[in-house]
C-alpha cells in the first residue's frame, strides 16, 4: 500500500498504527516493552502491527539476546518517516480545510 498523492496513507491511518508510528518518529530506537505499554497492546497485537509496518518498509526491527531474554526494538525507516510526515501534512490540510472562514 502506498500513500495517495495527497500524502494520506491508509496503512498508517488506523489509530493504533498512527500512535505507533508517531511514537517511533520521536525516537531513534524504541524498546518493544515501551511501545507495548505506551499503546496498551498485548505482545501479539504489537508484534502484528510492527510486522505490518515492517512488510511495508516503514519500520525496521532488531532482535538481540540480553542474558537469557530476547529483546526487540524498532525504529522508523527513512521511507516510514517520509510516509508519516506526508500523512501528518495531509491531516493538517484536511483540518485547515474544515476551519470556518471569515
Amino acid at each position: 500500500m502506498t500513500p495517495s498523492p495527497s500524502g494520506f496513507d491508509d496503512l498508517i491511518h488506523p489509530s493504533t498504527r498512527l500512535t505507533l508510528v508517531a511514537t517511533l518518529a520521536a525516537a531513534d530506537w524504541a524498546e518493544f516493552g515501551f511501545l507495548r505499554d505506551r499503546l496498551g497492546l498485548s505482545d501479539s497485537a504489537l508484534s502484528k502491527q510492527l510486522a505490518t509496518l515492517e512488510d511495508a518498509g516503514y519500520v525496521e526491527t532488531e532482535r538481540h539476546l540480553e542474558g537469557r531474554r530476547h529483546r526487540v526494538r524498532a525504529r522508523l525507516t527513512g521511507r516510514g518517516r517520509k510516509a508519516f510526515e506526508g500523512h501528518v501534512a495531509a491531516l493538517q490540510g484536511i483540518v485547515a480545510g474544515s476551519a470556518p472562514t471569515g
